[in-house]
This record gives structure tokens, C-alpha cells and sequence, in this order.
């Protein structure tokens, strides 16, 4: 299974354009929703038919995912989110619930990226810092403070776009087109922000590098000077 793009790589200088959309990630991401959507709709907007078959598409994606070997932990994850979608909406007896949790979520992380921005330490910054084991010595190079700030502009657009789409289809129980508005604004949208971060931050590591490699540069030629005149001497003779 190819390994999904994610914080880390925007410290790469390579993007990995491999695993960018694989089958597996456009499945396990959408499959829950479509089923949801096509048995709601397929079943006159009879609810309990739709919630028991998207979690038994997520059971099934969740017994693929042991057998790829992939992590309990995104097992785990990838299953209570999907229970949590259909706790909402066999709670309220309101299809479009089923996409509430993922609505407050966008909300939630939208205004983490906003904050961080506004307080001068955003989040992207952190999160990469966190996930290269570099920490937080980047706050201290302004040119990838400034690159982390903008890329963090970018996921507070990719939020705002999400909820400008979703919010207005779920107020009008919309429940088809916002099953549809989920899943195309789901990975895509995602890795188009990722590759966008990823190239302004790029940009200020190279930079920077240029900076460090001509300051290493200049103090080898410091030493290679002071080293030559401890050897000749101040008035160009030989040293005693």
C-alpha cells in the first residue's frame, strides 16, 4: 500500500507525486459516503437502510485495511469516525446529520489555522516541526515563518471553501449534493493545498539554504585565511 502524503512531506524537496491519489485513499475516503447517499436515495429517504449499509461498507473497508496491514490505529480511527457520522443522524432522525461531525470538524480546524496565524505561530509550522523531529527552530528563520504563514492561509481557504459549499447544503437538507460536495472536496481538495504548501515551503528552505551554504562557505575561506597567515607570518615571511 502506498504511503499517503501528509505534514511531513512538505519538508521534502521532492513531492511525492506516487502516492498522491491512489486507489486505495479515493475508496476509503468516499466509499462510506456514496453508499450512504445511494441507499437514502434509492430507498425513498428511508434512513436506517443507508446508515446500517455505510457502516457496513466501513466494517468492510476496516477488515481491507487489517489485511494491507495497515495501522490498528488508522483502522480504529477511520471506523469511530464513520459510527460517530451515524450516531448523529439515527439521534436526530436527520439524513444531513450524517455529515455534521464532519462540518464542526472543518469548522474546528479552520479556526485552529486561523488563530495560530494571527497569534504568529501557525499551525502548519508546528504540525511539520512536530512530525520532522525539527521543532520549533523554523519561528527563528523569517523566511520559513513567513512561508508557514502563507501556507496556513491556504488551509484556512481549503476550510472556509469546504464549509462555504457544505453549510448551505446541509441548512437546506440537501443530503444528495452535500454526499457529493463531501467526497469531490474530500482528497482533492486536500492535495491541492498540500502541493501548494509544499511549494512555497520549499521555496524558503532553499533560500535558506543558500543562506547557510554561503555563510558556511565564508567562514571556511575565514579560516583558510587566518590559517595562512599563522603560517607565513604578518609581513609574508615564513613563520619561525
Amino acid at each position: 500500500m502506498s504511503e499517503k502524503p501528509g505534514v511531513r512531506d512538505l519538508a521534502g524537496d521532492e513531492f511525492p507525486t506516487s502516492s498522491l491519489i491512489s486507489r486505495e485513499m479515493l475508496i476509503d475516503s468516499g466509499l462510506p459516503t456514496v453508499v450512504f447517499v445511494t441507499v437514502y436515495a434509492l430507498n425513498g429517504s428511508d434512513l436506517a437502510p443507508a446508515l446500517f449499509a455505510a457502516l457496513g461498507a466501513g466494517a468492510l473497508l476496516a477488515v481491507l485495511r487489517l489485511v494491507r496491514r495497515d495501522s490498528v490505529q488508522n483502522v480504529f480511527a477511520g471506523f469511530v469516525a464513520l459510527g460517530i457520522a451515524a450516531w448523529f443522524a439515527n439521534r436526530t432522525g436527520q439524513a444531513e446529520d450524517f455529515f455534521l461531525p464532519g462540518i464542526l470538524i472543518n469548522v474546528g480546524y479552520g479556526t485552529a489555522y486561523l488563530v495560530s496565524i494571527l497569534v504568529r505561530w501557525p499551525l502548519l509550522g508546528v504540525l511539520v516541526g512536530l512530525a520532522t523531529g525539527e521543532g520549533m527552530s523554523w519561528r527563528q528563520t523569517p523566511y520559513l515563518l513567513r512561508a508557514y504563514t502563507i501556507a496556513s492561509w491556504f488551509w484556512v481557504a481549503m476550510f472556509a471553501i469546504r464549509l462555504s459549499v457544505q453549510v448551505p447544503l446541509y441548512l437546506t437538507e440537501g443530503v444528495v449534493a452535500l454526499g457529493i460536495a463531501r467526497v469531490a472536496m474530500g482528497w482533492p481538495l486536500f492535495l491541492l493545498t498540500l502541493w501548494l504548501s509544499w511549494l512555497v515551503i520549499k521555496k524558503a528552505r532553499m533560500q535558506q539554504r543558500a543562506i547557510d551554504e554561503a555563510a558556511a562557505a565564508e567562514a571556511a575561506d575565514t579560516t583558510r585565511s587566518s590559517e595562512t597567515d599563522a603560517a607565513t607570518g604578518q609581513d609574508g615571511s615564513p613563520a619561525a
